[in-house]
C-alpha cells in the first residue's frame, strides 16, 4: 500500500501515541522523503539533510503522547523540520565565529586541564559504551553514517538492505542514544559536539 498524508487518521495517530512501532513506521514511510526534500531545499547538503529527517522522526517518537489532532500533524512536522534547520544553520554560524576568536585569542595555545581531560575521556566513553550496546545491524548503520560519513543509499548499498531500512535503524539507534543522554547536561553537550 502505498502511504500518503491523506492516510493519517486519528485512529494512527492514537496507535502512534500509545507506541505502536507499526504506526511510527506508516507515519515515517509517509513523510520522510517529502521532509527530506523539504530540508535538503534549506540546507542545500545531502548529509544534514538526512539527520534533520532523523532527528524530527526522533522527536516526534519521543514527544507522541502530546500529539492530539491528525489534521495538525503535517505541519507539525514542517516545523519541526524547520526550526531544526535554523537551529543547525545558527549553530554553524555561531561556531565559525567561535572558531575564528580562538584562531585569533590564546585559548587555542592552552592544554586542557587535567579535570576537563577527565571529564571528556568519562563522557566519550559513555557514548562509546552506548553505542556499543546498539542492537548490531543499527550500530553498523549508525557507524557507517555517523563516523564513516557514508550517505543512506551507500549504506543501503553495503548492507544489502534498503534506504528506508537505513533510515528506520538510524532513527532508532538515535532514540536510544538521546534517551540515555537525557539525564545529564554535559553529556548532551558532547553529544551534539561529537555527533551532531
Amino acid at each position: 500500500m502505498k502511504f500518503t498524508k491523506d492516510n493519517i487518521t486519528q485512529e494512527l495517530l492514537t496507535r502512534l501515541k500509545n507506541g505502536d512501532m507499526l504506526a511510527f513506521d506508516q507515519v515515517y514511510e509517509i513523510y520522510s522523503h517529502k521532509l527530506f526534500s523539504f530540508v535538503f531545499k534549506i540546507l542545500k547538503d545531502e548529509t544534514d539533510a538526512d539527520d534533520i529527517v532523523q532527528e524530527v522522526f526522533v522527536k516526534i517518537w519521543e514527544s507522541r503522547d502530546k500529539l492530539k489532532d491528525h489534521k495538525l500533524l503535517n505541519s507539525y512536522i514542517f516545523t519541526i523540520a524547520y526550526n531544526h534547520s535554523i537551529s543547525l544553520i545558527r549553530k554553524r554560524i555561531s561556531n565559525k565565529k567561535y572558531m575564528d576568536h580562538l584562531k585569533n585569542s590564546s585559548v587555542i595555545q592552552t592544554t586542557p586541564t587535567t579535570i576537563n581531560e577527565i571529564e571528556y575521556n568519562e563522557l566519550a566513553s559513555k557514548v562509546e559504551k552506548l553505542i556499543a550496546n546498539l542492537p548490531e545491524r543499527q550500530k553498523q548503520v549508525y557507524i557507517l553514517h555517523r563516523e564513516k560519513g557514508l550517505t543512506y543509499p551507500e549504506i543501503a548499498e553495503q548492507m544489502g538492505i534498503s534506504k528506508n531500512t537505513v533510515e528506520n535503524h538510524m532513527v532508532k539507534a538515535l532514540k536510544y542514544l538521546h534517551q540515555n543522554l537525557d539525564n545529564s547536561m554535559l553529556i548532551n553537550i558532547l553529544f551534539i559536539h561529537l555527533f551532531l
